[in-house]
């Protein structure tokens, strides 16, 4: 049987009431705080007795504090930990060498490059397939630099490339770089003889038909590339009817095919570049016959013999490549210092 205690009745007009949303609760009043105790005088001691702590002599320092200088800022750097000079041009920097990491870095650049080119050209081919203006699949790409000293390592790089329409001529990779090589032999022997330097962005018998169409005073030709859409997956006419078929199952956009690059630069790398889309994280597909990082130290490197590799199709392409290229280097660099 429950019992229940009886409550003092509140006073009128006032409800005890514990809820702090009920509308009639009010806090309880606080209690006065206690006055203040008696002041210590001004000439107060403490009581006598042994001291744990010992003034330090006036003449003490700690170990991290210095001598104050009015010529040298609060928070300036100790002497001792100036900053050694950057690295002049000529000098090591960490054992690699300036030069090395400037081609470094260029090959970086041109890989770069290459991709996105590669990625342009099919995406332009696929627009235009079926039509007059159709693109064939290869393509050839242009590399030059010029001094700017507001980038890294003091140079630009500048892009010019040429696209074919299709045609049955421009469907087999080697054989359309033995006959552009031949073309460019002509127009340097033509120009020769009519007393001008012939240039490969023209103004006359130019080899190209897009990208960096001008040059800076002073660019220097650097290398030579191929961007192609046949691949591994098959060639890109077949790929093209492929991506057109209602019967797939498996319907894939452009956006899913690959591509690839060859190139060769001026000091004898040999680049070759497999642009995958659904490749894994950390898989760029690049193969280089020198490094891309110049402070990783590799012992052996499988790709030093790139352009004696592949099939008979990727071979041959690298000997028209390489006979492009030094058609290309022999005039353009003629007369100047390695």
């Amino acid at each position: 049987m429950k019992t229940y205690t009886a409550q003092t009745p509140a006073a009128p007009g006032y409800r005890n009431s514990s809820d702090p949303l009920d509308p009639a609760w009010r806090p309880e009043p606080r209690p006065a705080p206690p006055p203040p105790g008696p002041r210590r005088p001004a000439d107060h001691q403490p009581p006598p007795g042994p001291r744990l702590i010992q003034p330090a002599p006036p003449d003490y320092r700690m170990p991290d504090e210095r001598p104050y200088r009015r010529d040298v800022p609060v928070h300036a750097a100790p002497p001792e930990h100036t900053p050694s000079p950057s690295p002049q041009p000529g000098e090591p920097d960490g054992g690699v060498s300036v030069e090395a990491r400037w081609w470094a870095d260029l090959r970086q650049q041109i890989v770069y490059r290459a991709k996105r080119l590669n990625t342009g050209h099919m995406i332009e081919a696929d627009q235009r397939y079926g039509q007059r203006d159709a693109l064939g699949p290869h393509g050839v790409m242009l590399f030059f630099v010029s001094e700017a000293a507001a980038q890294p390592h003091g140079y630009q790089l500048h892009t010019a490339y040429r696209l074919w329409l299709a045609s049955p001529e421009s469907q087999h990779l080697p054989r359309l770089l033995a006959d552009l090589t031949e073309v460019v032999g002509d127009s340097i022997t033509r120009a020769g003889a009519a007393g001008r330097r012939w240039h490969p962005l023209g103004p006359q018998g130019s080899m190209v038909n897009g990208g960096d169409m001008t040059l800076p005073a002073g660019a220097v030709y650097v290398g030579v590339g191929v961007t192609t859409l046949d691949s591994d997956q098959g060639r890109w006419q077949q790929l093209a009817r492929t991506l057109r078929s209602s019967g797939d199952d498996r319907r894939r956009s452009v956006f899913d095919l690959k591509g690839q690059c060859f190139v060769l630069l001026t000091d004898g790398t040999a680049l070759h570049v497999d642009r995958d889309p659904h490749a894994p994280i950390g898989a760029d597909g690049v193969r280089c016959t020198k490094p891309l990082d110049p402070d990783r130290v590799i012992h052996y490197n499988p790709h030093e013999h790139l352009t004696e590799q592949g099939d008979t199709v990727t071979r041959d392409t690298w000997t028209q490549l390489t006979r492009l290229h030094h058609t290309l280097t022999g005039h353009l660099l003629a007369g100047r210092p390695a």
